[in-house]
């Protein structure tokens, strides 16, 4: 497959979302069937392109001198990619009926297919000016999805989104400038791109600038104490906060920060130095706060809000322990958690579409009028608990492996922190279940009779996570293969 190919699946969902409100479509329906098919359609070219990778880097423009706009297939971008392709159609489903009556429909889908577009030219970025780029373009596109519905809390929720990311992209910034400035190229290399005289007594300077930059991306990741713009973003619809919070936004984070640690700055600059200890530290005080604060919170989509601010820093935790078994465990659980957090915003979601209900107080009762939605969210709160075999305990094992491995006391410090995480996690995560299927002998359950799940086009995606689950749990040692072959 030739190089200029590789823009397919970035400009396709751009340009076809751009021009969808441009569209009379008189029926719902017909509008959905256009955004459903453009969505499956850019999943096949993203896939035509993992399996059958162009050779080399692609440059679709420079800009000057060695700003070039670049993409490269490569194994850290298939990962990265797979997962986004292989969600976003089964959030385009099932948002159809989850926005059905929150208005502004057209313009909604018409962001919420662009997102894909750009969240793929994260994945396939060549260089650190192309993923620079890119990372800002996805806070702008996001910004609408945030704001959906313009109530006054998703006003104010946006203005912090957008706020939080601006000064997250001033940090960045500064690394893309240290990394133009004194790395032998801007393109994405294994193993750095820090040598030479160039960087003689400006190493220490140069791991500081590390830090900022971590700091800078993390703010999409959500890293304590730039992790406020989360919890406030659950304000918006659904199928929006699980992007945000599983998918494109907080995992392009989280990627961005796997590609400068080992693919810029470079592993062998930076392991053993006070830069990766910062990382390490700011990671582990992350799992700590959010899933603390996840089981004070008493709101159930900001409780998993909170949940996932936790979850991110697992994956940051991987990829600061700069090895080959931390990058895996930290892809492993990037893959996982996705899954399984995707899965269960989308059953918080259910309920708050058939009953109007956002507190965990009021889901006593649920599960025995709610099967499909419950027994998803059932499956999905042992996963992410970690109980074997499920793919939580998988990637958790991971992380507890690699951080032995290292022999640090603050890698061990890493690994009592995510044995009283998951512990905390069963904490927050099994009442919400214990409630929803053993409510008590006071409930009313004459309040509970207009209640059931909602249609196929929610239920079906909710199910296909769930059989993901299980999937994952069982091919887990093939992945892991994969990933532990990815070139650093």
């Amino acid at each position: 497959m030739n190089g200029p190919w590789i823009l397919l699946p970035i400009l396709y969902p751009l340009v076809t979302g751009a021009i969808l409100p441009l569209f009379k479509f008189k029926k719902r329906r017909s509008r959905n069937i256009y955004t459903e098919i453009v969505t499956l359609l850019n999943s096949v070219f993203v896939w035509m392109l993992l399996i059958n990778p162009p050779s080399g880097m692609f440059r679709a423009l420079n800009l000057a001198g060695d700003l070039e706009i670049t993409f490269r297939v490569d194994g850290l971008g298939t990962v990265f990619a797979a997962l986004v392709s292989v969600l976003w159609p089964l959030a385009t489903l099932y948002a159809f009926e989850y926005m059905e009556h929150l208005g502004k429909e057209n313009t909604f889908f018409a962001f919420y297919t662009m997102t894909y577009g750009i969240t793929i030219g994260i994945a396939f970025a060549a260089n650190l000016m192309t993923l620079y780029m890119f990372y800002e373009m996805l806070t702008l596109v996001t910004l609408p999805l945030v704001m959906a519905g313009m109530s006054r809390e998703a006003i104010m929720a946006g203005r912090k989104y957008i706020l939080y990311s601006m000064g997250g992209a001033a940090f960045a910034f500064i690394g893309f400038i240290f990394i133009f400035t004194y790395g032998t190229t801007m393109n994405f290399v294994p193993g750095g791109v820090l040598s030479g005289a160039d960087i003689e007594g400006k190493v220490r300077l140069l791991r500081a600038v590390y830090v900022l930059a971590v700091m800078g991306f993390g703010v999409k990741a959500a890293i304590f104490p730039f992790h406020g713009w989360l919890p406030s973003a659950s304000i918006a619809p659904t199928p929006v906060t699980a992007l945000l919070h599983a998918v494109a936004v907080v995992k392009a984070g989280a990627f961005a920060i796997i590609r400068i640690t080992y693919f810029s700055f470079g592993v062998s600059f930076l392991k053993g130095s006070f830069a990766q200890s910062i990382v390490m530290t700011f990671a582990l005080v992350t799992i700590l706060y959010g899933s603390a604060r996840a089981l004070k919170e008493p709101h159930f989509k900001r409780r998993l809000a909170y949940s996932t601010v936790s979850n991110l820093s697992y994956i940051i935790f991987g990829a600061s322990l700069m090895s080959r078994a931390g990058l895996t465990a930290s892809l492993s659980h990037m893959i996982y958690h996705a899954v399984i957090k995707i899965a269960l915003f989308f059953c918080a979601g259910a309920v708050l579409h058939k009953t109007h209900r956002e507190y965990v107080r009021e889901l006593d009762g649920l599960g025995h009028k709610m099967p499909v939605t419950f027994g998803v969210f059932a499956l999905g709160t042992l996963a992410l608990t970690g109980i074997p075999p499920l793919p939580g305990f998988i990637s958790k094992w991971n992380l507890c492996t690699a951080a032995a491995m290292e022999g640090r006391p603050l890698a061990y410090a890493g690994i009592a922190v995510l044995l009283i995480s998951a512990l905390l996690t069963a904490l927050y995560m099994l009442p919400v279940v214990l409630r929803a299927y053993f409510p008590g002998d006071d409930l009313d359950y004459k309040s509970l009779n207009d209640i059931k799940d909602p249609t196929w086009r929610m239920c079906v995606p909710c199910a296909v996570f769930s059989i993901m689950m299980i999937v994952l749990s069982f091919t887990a040692p093939r992945l892991l293969e994969f990933f532990d072959g990815i070139s650093i």
